[in-house]
């Protein structure tokens, strides 16, 4: 169960990353900047559905909205803007783990 997390974790964090310079991009619609925009502040609100502090349920809905949300949003980016996120976040990406080694 944990690997599973773990890969699902490292999966959405590349997809954070994409759609982080998706949402940068002028071709991407406001509409969907403002979706992740919300999607990021309920992650990082204080105020949950189910509150944090309710052991493994607390970051269930973190964890559900992240994994279904994230790629969803990417869907509706449009092609030419996700091909140059996806593009910024791999240089991104590659510069960090090149670092670690």
């Amino acid at each position: 169960m944990f690997l599973r997390l773990g890969r699902l974790m490292r999966a959405v964090g590349r997809d954070i990353v994409v759609l982080w310079y998706a949402c940068r991009n002028p071709a991407t619609p406001l509409h969907l900047k403002l979706l992740a925009l919300l999607a990021a502040l309920y992650v990082f609100s204080p105020l949950d559905l189910i509150p944090d502090w309710l052991a493994l349920l607390g970051i269930a809905d973190d964890i559900t909205l992240l994994a279904l949300g994230v790629p969803l949003l990417l869907k509706l980016v449009p092609h030419g803007a996700l091909q140059q996120a996806r593009g910024q976040a791999e240089s991104v990406l590659s510069r960090m783990r090149f670092g670690r080694g």
